[in-house]
């Protein structure tokens, strides 16, 4: 139960993301900068927790001896994770793109097969929470339909859905896959810190283009941005690495773990009608949204699987 707990709390800093993304959106703000900025602003924060921990310098020769590594899974978890749920944030309200984001939940399922157990055997797919994520799907399904024939066209739905389902994909496996190279080698802090890090080509390139198309960013979008690395991209972050680290050794735990990230639908909503004034989901919208909120609970319920499909996936 302790790490489902430390999840839905990471949830809490996340649903900031959405909001604040949504915002600068709102205010003319180039995605570009949006999700180049938080990772900028980052670092100096993770630099100061890693030097008073005394791991710092010890991370900076793992990324060196192996930086091919850790910039292609940091790539794949940090950059095709937030890069476009900050571009599709011009699709609609913040909590219509938390929604969509409750695919990872899926998605960790699915990408179980990818890994190993440590005897070295493929890990298998929990069937049981593989019909819970169907619950959700069927959720998220619901809420952009109703979204997409009301008040978008198949375009913006478009937009808004494929970006996050990537996104939803990208996350989990670059986390997992670093977490399966350095399993009891580096702590929570030092694997975000070293993501971070290794992703910086990416986010260099993303503010280059965004200065050329748009400008150099808003002092506003400097200020929120900076919100942003505090809360989602530092607490909420080491707060779920640490939760999926404490589960790593379960599948079925992990994926429960992974699931109280719908949360984020219920907090990023209630923050926006707070904080920019919008307007309350219809009833069919609300279904959608205690589909996924009760496939999260039955993640979190289910136990140790006791029935499993195999996966004859071989990824090296």
């Amino acid at each position: 139960m302790k790490p489902i707990l430390i999840g839905v709390l990471s949830s809490v800093f996340f649903a900031v993301t959405f909001i604040l993304n949504r915002s600068m959106e709102l205010a003319g703000g180039s995605w570009l900068w949006s999700s180049s900025l938080r990772y900028f602003f980052m670092v100096p924060f993770l630099f100061i927790i890693l030097y008073m921990r005394g791991t710092l310098f010890s991370l900076l020769k793992e990324v060196m001896k192996n930086w091919q590594l850790w910039m292609f899974w940091s790539t794949v978890g940090f950059g095709l994770f937030y890069a476009p749920l900050t571009y599709a944030a011009s699709s609609g309200p913040g909590w219509l793109v938390a929604g969509t984001w409750q695919f990872t939940i899926i998605a960790g399922v699915l990408l179980t097969p990818l890994f190993r157990e440590k005897d070295g055997n493929r890990k298998k797919v929990p069937l049981k929470n593989l019909l819970f994520s169907c619950l959700i799907f069927i959720g998220i399904i619901i809420i952009q339909l109703e979204n997409a024939s009301s008040a978008f066209s198949l375009e913006v739905f478009l937009k808004g859905m494929l970006p996050v389902i990537i996104a939803a994909f990208a996350y989990p496996i670059g986390n997992r896959k670093m977490m399966e190279h350095y399993s009891n080698k580096i702590d929570t802090f030092q694997r975000v810190c070293g993501m971070t890090i290794a992703s910086m080509p990416l986010w260099i390139t993303l503010a280059i283009i965004g200065y050329v198309e748009a400008g150099p960013p808003s002092a506003d979008q400097v200020v929120q941005s900076l919100m942003v690395a505090v809360s989602s991209g530092v607490i909420a972050t080491v707060l779920f690495f640490f939760a999926t680290e404490l589960a790593k050794d379960n599948s079925s735990q992990l994926a429960a773990v992974e699931a109280t990230q719908s949360t984020q639908v219920l907090f990023v909503m209630f923050g926006e009608i707070l904080f920019l004034s919008e307007v309350l989901p219809s009833l069919v919208t609300w279904g959608g949204i205690m589909c996924i909120i009760v496939g999260m609970l039955l993640h979190s319920l289910a136990k140790t699987p006791t029935t499993v499909i195999k996966k004859g996936v071989s990824v090296n």
